[in-house]
Protein backbone atom coordinates (compact mmCIF):
# COMPACT_ATOMS: atom_id res chain seq x y z
CA UNK A 1 0.00 0.00 0.00
CA UNK A 2 1.20 3.32 -1.00
CA UNK A 3 1.98 5.35 1.84
CA UNK A 4 0.11 8.62 2.72
CA UNK A 5 2.51 10.92 1.65
CA UNK A 6 2.63 8.96 -1.46
CA UNK A 7 -0.95 9.43 -1.93
CA UNK A 8 -0.56 13.08 -0.89
CA UNK A 9 1.27 14.02 -3.93
CA UNK A 10 -1.04 12.26 -6.47
CA UNK A 11 -3.75 13.75 -5.17
CA UNK A 12 -1.81 17.29 -5.78
CA UNK A 13 -1.15 16.68 -8.99
CA UNK A 14 -4.75 15.51 -9.72
CA UNK A 15 -6.76 18.46 -8.03
CA UNK A 16 -4.16 21.11 -10.19
CA UNK A 17 -5.91 18.68 -13.30
CA UNK A 18 -9.27 20.15 -11.77
CA UNK A 19 -8.21 23.53 -10.95
CA UNK A 20 -6.80 23.79 -15.12
CA UNK A 21 -10.33 22.56 -16.08
CA UNK A 22 -12.08 25.86 -14.33
CA UNK A 23 -9.00 28.24 -15.82
CA UNK A 24 -10.08 26.35 -19.31
CA UNK A 25 -13.42 27.33 -18.51
CA UNK A 26 -13.31 30.74 -18.08
CA UNK A 27 -11.74 31.36 -21.83
CA UNK A 28 -10.41 34.83 -22.62
CA UNK A 29 -11.03 36.00 -19.52
CA UNK A 30 -8.56 34.43 -17.88
CA UNK A 31 -5.21 36.28 -18.52
CA UNK A 32 -2.62 36.62 -16.37
CA UNK A 33 0.46 39.03 -17.43
CA UNK A 34 2.72 36.13 -15.10
CA UNK A 35 3.63 33.55 -17.60
CA UNK A 36 3.86 30.71 -15.54
CA UNK A 37 -0.20 31.48 -14.87
CA UNK A 38 -1.07 30.96 -18.37
CA UNK A 39 -3.07 28.04 -19.13
CA UNK A 40 -0.28 26.83 -21.60
CA UNK A 41 2.79 26.28 -18.86
CA UNK A 42 0.04 25.18 -16.26
CA UNK A 43 -0.59 21.90 -18.51
CA UNK A 44 3.11 21.77 -19.11
CA UNK A 45 3.96 22.02 -14.98
CA UNK A 46 0.99 19.00 -15.04
CA UNK A 47 2.72 17.10 -17.58
CA UNK A 48 5.94 17.08 -15.89
CA UNK A 49 4.67 16.39 -12.61
CA UNK A 50 2.75 13.53 -13.57
CA UNK A 51 6.04 12.03 -14.73
CA UNK A 52 7.66 12.88 -12.16
CA UNK A 53 5.49 10.60 -10.16
CA UNK A 54 5.66 7.92 -12.40
CA UNK A 55 9.36 7.86 -12.49
CA UNK A 56 9.16 8.09 -8.54
CA UNK A 57 7.08 4.89 -8.56
CA UNK A 58 9.34 2.95 -11.47
CA UNK A 59 12.37 3.47 -8.83
CA UNK A 60 10.81 2.24 -6.16
CA UNK A 61 9.84 -0.80 -7.64
CA UNK A 62 13.14 -1.33 -8.67
CA UNK A 63 14.58 -0.15 -5.59
CA UNK A 64 12.41 -2.86 -3.90
CA UNK A 65 13.35 -5.59 -6.12
CA UNK A 66 16.85 -5.13 -5.54
CA UNK A 67 16.38 -5.89 -2.04
CA UNK A 68 14.77 -8.98 -2.44
CA UNK A 69 16.99 -10.23 -4.78
CA UNK A 70 19.69 -9.53 -1.95
CA UNK A 71 17.64 -10.81 0.70
CA UNK A 72 17.41 -13.95 -1.28
CA UNK A 73 21.15 -13.87 -2.33
CA UNK A 74 22.21 -13.58 1.26
CA UNK A 75 19.49 -16.36 2.67
CA UNK A 76 21.11 -19.26 3.83
CA UNK A 77 24.72 -18.06 4.05
CA UNK A 78 24.94 -18.38 7.65
CA UNK A 79 24.81 -21.80 7.31
CA UNK A 80 26.48 -21.98 4.27
CA UNK A 81 29.57 -20.79 6.38
CA UNK A 82 29.57 -23.24 8.87
CA UNK A 83 29.18 -25.96 6.43
CA UNK A 84 32.51 -24.91 5.20
CA UNK A 85 33.77 -24.91 8.64
CA UNK A 86 32.96 -28.11 9.13
CA UNK A 87 34.51 -29.39 5.60
CA UNK A 88 38.21 -28.12 6.47
CA UNK A 89 37.79 -29.72 10.08
CA UNK A 90 38.17 -32.88 7.81
CA UNK A 91 40.97 -31.81 6.11
CA UNK A 92 44.53 -31.55 7.09
CA UNK A 93 44.58 -28.11 8.43
CA UNK A 94 46.61 -27.20 11.43
CA UNK A 95 43.94 -26.65 14.60
CA UNK A 96 45.33 -22.90 14.33
CA UNK A 97 44.03 -22.90 10.90
CA UNK A 98 40.63 -24.09 11.60
CA UNK A 99 40.86 -21.41 14.67
CA UNK A 100 41.38 -19.05 12.34
CA UNK A 101 38.38 -19.80 9.85
CA UNK A 102 36.08 -20.47 13.23
CA UNK A 103 37.05 -16.77 14.01
CA UNK A 104 35.08 -15.50 10.66
CA UNK A 105 32.20 -17.69 11.19
CA UNK A 106 31.49 -16.68 14.51
CA UNK A 107 31.55 -12.98 13.17
CA UNK A 108 29.22 -14.15 10.59
CA UNK A 109 26.64 -15.96 12.91
CA UNK A 110 26.58 -12.73 15.17
CA UNK A 111 26.22 -10.26 12.35
CA UNK A 112 22.50 -9.60 11.74
CA UNK A 113 21.30 -6.91 8.33
CA UNK A 114 18.78 -4.66 10.19
CA UNK A 115 15.37 -5.13 9.44
CA UNK A 116 14.41 -1.60 7.90
CA UNK A 117 16.21 -2.42 5.13
CA UNK A 118 14.12 -5.88 4.34
CA UNK A 119 11.68 -4.97 1.50
CA UNK A 120 9.31 -7.95 1.10
CA UNK A 121 6.22 -5.83 -0.01
CA UNK A 122 6.67 -4.87 -3.58
CA UNK A 123 4.36 -2.27 -2.96
CA UNK A 124 6.31 -0.66 -0.34
CA UNK A 125 8.20 2.70 -0.67
CA UNK A 126 11.76 2.81 -0.57
CA UNK A 127 13.20 4.33 2.89
CA UNK A 128 13.89 8.14 2.87
CA UNK A 129 17.32 7.66 4.39
CA UNK A 130 19.52 4.25 4.06
CA UNK A 131 20.09 2.21 7.19
CA UNK A 132 23.10 1.40 9.14
CA UNK A 133 22.08 -2.45 7.84
CA UNK A 134 24.16 -1.63 4.34
CA UNK A 135 27.53 -1.65 6.48
CA UNK A 136 25.90 -5.00 8.26
CA UNK A 137 25.95 -6.70 4.13
CA UNK A 138 29.17 -5.27 3.66
CA UNK A 139 30.40 -6.70 6.81
CA UNK A 140 28.85 -10.26 5.86
CA UNK A 141 30.47 -9.93 2.48
CA UNK A 142 33.86 -9.55 4.69
CA UNK A 143 33.38 -12.32 6.32
CA UNK A 144 32.87 -14.80 3.48
CA UNK A 145 36.08 -13.02 2.13
CA UNK A 146 37.84 -13.76 5.31
CA UNK A 147 37.24 -17.15 5.54
CA UNK A 148 37.32 -17.99 1.90
CA UNK A 149 41.08 -16.34 2.00
CA UNK A 150 41.36 -19.06 4.57
CA UNK A 151 40.30 -21.75 2.89
CA UNK A 152 42.46 -20.65 -0.16
CA UNK A 153 45.61 -20.91 1.75
CA UNK A 154 44.85 -24.29 3.01
CA UNK A 155 46.90 -26.57 0.64
CA UNK A 156 44.46 -29.55 2.01
CA UNK A 157 41.20 -27.70 1.01
CA UNK A 158 39.85 -29.65 -1.72
CA UNK A 159 36.32 -30.20 -1.44
CA UNK A 160 34.72 -32.63 -4.12
CA UNK A 161 31.83 -30.65 -3.40
CA UNK A 162 31.07 -28.11 -5.64
CA UNK A 163 29.48 -25.73 -3.30
CA UNK A 164 32.07 -25.47 -1.24
CA UNK A 165 35.11 -25.28 -3.34
CA UNK A 166 37.07 -21.90 -3.23
CA UNK A 167 35.66 -20.67 -6.69
CA UNK A 168 32.32 -21.39 -6.18
CA UNK A 169 32.49 -19.12 -3.08
CA UNK A 170 34.43 -16.56 -4.98
CA UNK A 171 31.69 -16.93 -7.13
CA UNK A 172 29.25 -16.49 -4.48
CA UNK A 173 31.00 -13.62 -3.09
CA UNK A 174 31.12 -11.36 -6.21
CA UNK A 175 27.46 -11.97 -6.60
CA UNK A 176 27.05 -11.02 -2.94
CA UNK A 177 29.07 -7.99 -3.68
CA UNK A 178 26.62 -7.15 -6.91
CA UNK A 179 23.49 -7.19 -5.36
CA UNK A 180 24.46 -5.19 -2.37
CA UNK A 181 25.63 -2.22 -4.89
CA UNK A 182 22.61 -2.77 -6.90
CA UNK A 183 20.56 -1.28 -3.88
CA UNK A 184 22.97 1.23 -3.14
CA UNK A 185 22.83 1.93 -6.46
CA UNK A 186 18.41 1.91 -6.59
CA UNK A 187 18.64 3.64 -3.58
CA UNK A 188 20.11 6.68 -5.32
CA UNK A 189 17.91 6.71 -7.92
CA UNK A 190 14.84 6.85 -5.85
CA UNK A 191 16.20 9.25 -4.06
CA UNK A 192 17.35 11.26 -6.92
CA UNK A 193 13.82 10.86 -8.60
CA UNK A 194 12.14 11.94 -5.46
CA UNK A 195 14.27 15.15 -5.37
CA UNK A 196 13.19 16.02 -8.40
CA UNK A 197 9.72 15.07 -7.96
CA UNK A 198 9.71 17.34 -4.90
CA UNK A 199 11.26 20.40 -7.11
CA UNK A 200 8.74 20.38 -9.32
CA UNK A 201 5.92 20.02 -7.10
CA UNK A 202 7.00 22.40 -4.01
CA UNK A 203 9.61 24.41 -5.33
CA UNK A 204 8.59 27.77 -3.13
CA UNK A 205 8.83 29.69 -6.63
CA UNK A 206 7.76 27.08 -9.69
CA UNK A 207 6.36 24.43 -7.76
CA UNK A 208 3.37 23.07 -8.70
CA UNK A 209 1.77 23.97 -5.39
CA UNK A 210 2.96 27.31 -5.18
CA UNK A 211 1.43 27.83 -8.28
CA UNK A 212 -1.80 26.45 -7.87
CA UNK A 213 -2.38 28.88 -4.81
CA UNK A 214 -1.37 32.11 -7.09
CA UNK A 215 -3.83 30.59 -9.95
CA UNK A 216 -6.29 30.75 -7.11
CA UNK A 217 -5.42 34.61 -5.95
CA UNK A 218 -5.52 35.54 -9.75
CA UNK A 219 -8.99 34.19 -10.24
CA UNK A 220 -10.12 35.94 -7.20
CA UNK A 221 -8.73 39.42 -8.17
CA UNK A 222 -10.00 39.23 -11.32
CA UNK A 223 -13.48 37.67 -10.46
CA UNK A 224 -13.78 39.02 -6.72
CA UNK A 225 -13.54 36.91 -3.41
CA UNK A 226 -17.68 36.34 -3.27
CA UNK A 227 -17.94 35.36 -7.02
CA UNK A 228 -18.90 32.02 -8.49
CA UNK A 229 -15.43 31.83 -10.43
CA UNK A 230 -13.30 31.94 -7.18
CA UNK A 231 -15.51 29.57 -5.21
CA UNK A 232 -15.49 26.84 -7.49
CA UNK A 233 -11.98 26.81 -6.78
CA UNK A 234 -11.33 28.06 -3.66
CA UNK A 235 -11.65 24.36 -1.80
CA UNK A 236 -9.29 23.02 -3.70
CA UNK A 237 -6.83 21.53 -1.59
CA UNK A 238 -3.17 21.85 -2.57
CA UNK A 239 -0.51 20.35 0.67
CA UNK A 240 2.62 20.20 1.19
CA UNK A 241 3.68 17.47 2.88
CA UNK A 242 6.49 16.71 5.17
CA UNK A 243 9.55 16.16 3.05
Amino acid sequence: MASTSETGHAKNVANFQDLIEFVTGYGATYNPSKNSLKLPQLIALKASAETNLADVISKNTNYNNKVNERISAFNGLKSYSTRLINALQTTDATPETIGNAKTFNRKMQGKKASASQTQTDPNAPAPATISSSQQSYDQLIQHLAGLNSVLENEASYSPNETDLQVATIQAKINDLTAKNTAVASAYTSISNSRIARNETLYSSTTGLVETANEVKKYIKSVFGASSPQFAQVKGIEFKKPKI
